[in-house]
């Protein structure tokens, strides 16, 4: 059951109105906005001719409660990716927030204050970017999964079907979807990464997809969310597909990635890298279920771990390996690759040693082949990858797979020979190297707050001075947003998903979770110090013709750099800007 695909909006003081423009259908969606009651009925002059606010929406994402009451969330913009067997799939570019009520009257002005502070939430999540949508398509599940379920399946309304892991606006969703006959207004959003390209390889049109599925249980940002829950749930948990279309003919290759599924925690404290923290706790039950989970899903899993062998990564790379011999699940092999060591000095051709010892695992597991209906390939198995944020080295990684599963499909397929690599067709070589390195910067940004490292490897080929420079940066930056903004966007992601529900009497009857206000210096300290490091650079970088002028340039901004750092480094912890919002859907560990 498709979805509406347009929608006029018709915004009056009593109700928010909908109508379908798309299909012709003489039938409104009312929301009242002072009963909060939601119905369909019949277009028969309930449009006001004056007085209405009235504006082209491309679809509800659904509705979440604030303290103010609920809000209605709209999608206002949307831009086209592509097409998959006929479908055109979206990417949200704009959205925004109503509220049911006219007025903040009956707040208190500490409960407007916070209310101000949910919905900027809000927004903050709207605004990562990187939500898609089909009307006509279920683009939270792979080829391989649409092609193995029922007749009936495609008779459901989408929102159902979607798999409920990749289903990012499910809680915001829910007054919506409570109703059966409001399903075609039940708009499923994903979140993460989608390329659409078409290309020319030997005279042969092509298509080249890439998909990566960012799932919603244990979701949040880097140094907040480590590790593995007791439901068998991992932080970072990333679904990735490739698909190749020529010719009436769909390949698809998938992979995972996720983080050490060992209970484990890596909390901010101002460090440029935290000391993870492995908990005396039983690993063996959440990760059985996660296996578990993972074989039901997948197939056979290859867990590759690409952490340290030395250092504070040792320790979880000890830990995975002997838990999971303890697991003894037989579809579950451990395969472990020290990335830094063996690529050390700049030698990237070291990888080539791990894509040739996976090599017969990777033919065995296969891949998903479909033409005009008719399967003849099922893959039977994933390489589930993981380094410490399952970001930079997995996605080097994941793209080596990927390509080496590619060339074989192009073969199969009749489009080369059996020894053509792609980097012999340069224009579908630059759309491959770039849609994977920007697959890695968008699932790096939802996470980690930056781009990601070694992208210029994934970009050309090869590792570049320009490239460490820029991996220099985005670690800084990342240091700073781990420490001093990650705790508002993580509480952000929580509300956004449900997992902390917000009571229309908090600040009442309810304590705030805002309560305890910050001092000045903790929000004003940390933005004195990047603006005089980033003044201290330029003031270094930049020639002056009068040098004493610039060595009190340099003396004036190293000082100011000196004395913030110190006061930062006074206060310790306090400075770093923690989550306030405690679950109270799914308990956090």
């Amino acid at each position: 059951m498709a979805v509406h695909e347009t929608l006029q909006l018709h915004i009056t003081s009593e109700k928010f109105i909908f109508e379908p423009i798309d299909t012709g259908e003489n039938e409104l969606l009312i929301i009242d906005r002072v009963t909060q009651e939601i119905y369909l009925q019949a277009n028969d002059g309930q449009i006001p001719a004056a007085g209405a606010i009235t504006k082209p929406v491309c679809g509800i994402m659904g509705i979440i409660r604030l303290i103010a009451g609920p809000y209605l969330l709209v999608i206002t913009k949307k831009e086209k990716v592509g097409e998959i067997q006929g479908h055109v799939i979206w990417k949200i570019t704009g959205t925004e927030l109503h509220s049911y009520k006219r007025t903040m009257l009956h707040l208190t002005e500490k409960q407007t204050r916070d209310n101000g502070v949910y919905v900027s939430m809000v927004e903050s999540v709207l605004k990562t970017g990187y939500f898609y949508f089909s009307t006509t398509y279920d683009i939270t599940h792979t080829l391989q999964r649409l092609h193995n379920t029922s007749p009936d399946f495609i008779s459901i309304p989408l929102h159902e079907r979607a798999d409920q892991r990749f289903l990012w606006n499910n809680h915001v969703l829910r007054e919506l979807s409570q109703q059966a006959d409001l399903g075609r207004y039940c708009l499923p959003v994903m979140h993460g990464f989608m390329s659409i390209s078409s290309s020319v390889i030997d005279n042969k049109s092509v298509n080249y997809i890439l998909i990566s599925r960012r799932c919603v249980y244990r979701a949040g940002t880097r140094f907040n969310v480590r590790g593995l829950d007791m439901e068998g749930q991992v932080a970072n948990f990333v679904e990735t597909e490739q698909i190749l279309q020529y010719d009436g003919t769909c390949c698809s290759y998938v992979q995972t990635r996720g983080s050490i599924p060992l209970h484990w925690t890596q909390r901010p404290c101002l460090k440029y890298m935290p000391l993870p923290q492995l908990r005396t706790t039983n690993h063996i039950e959440g990760m059985s279920r996660h296996f578990e989970d993972q074989v039901f899903l997948y197939g056979d899993q290859v867990v590759v771990n690409l952490v340290n062998s030395k250092g504070y990564e040792s320790q979880l790379e000890k830990a995975l390996k002997q838990y999971i011999a303890d697991v003894k699940n037989t579809r579950v092999k451990y395969e472990y690759f020290d990335f830094h060591h063996e690529c050390r000095k700049m030698r990237w051709d070291r990888l080539a040693v791990l894509v040739s010892r996976l090599e017969p695992l990777r033919k065995q597991f296969g891949y998903f082949m479909v033409t005009d209906g008719t399967v003849s390939k099922q893959q039977e198995g994933v390489f589930r990858s993981n380094c410490m944020d399952c970001l930079d080295r997995t996605n080097v990684v994941q793209g080596l797979f990927a390509k080496v599963t590619l060339e074989e499909q192009l073969h199969i397929l009749g489009i080369t020979d059996s020894v053509t690599k792609i980097e012999e067709f340069s224009e579908f070589k630059n759309i491959f190297n770039n849609v994977w390195a920007d697959n890695a910067d968008t699932i790096s940004k939802q996470y980690a707050g930056t781009g990601a490292l070694k992208t210029d490897f994934t970009r050309t080929g090869k590792r570049t001075k320009l490239g460490l420079l820029m991996d220099g940066w985005n670690s800084l930056t990342r240091y700073f947003k781990n420490n001093f903004s990650d705790g508002f966007r993580q509480d952000s992601i929580d509300l956004f998903l449900g997992n902390y529900q917000v009571e229309e009497n908090e600040g009442i009857t309810k304590p705030s979770p805002f309560q305890t206000e910050r001092d000045w210096k903790f929000y004003a300290i940390p933005v004195i110090f990047v603006i005089a490091m980033s003044m201290l650079i330029i003031s270094i970088l930049i020639p002056d013709e009068h040098v004493s002028e610039q060595l009190l340039y340099v003396l004036f901004w190293g000082t100011a750099s000196f004395v913030s750092l110190a006061v930062i480094y006074r206060y310790g912890s306090e400075f770093v800007d923690q989550p306030r919002l405690v679950h109270t859907k799914v308990k956090m560990d």
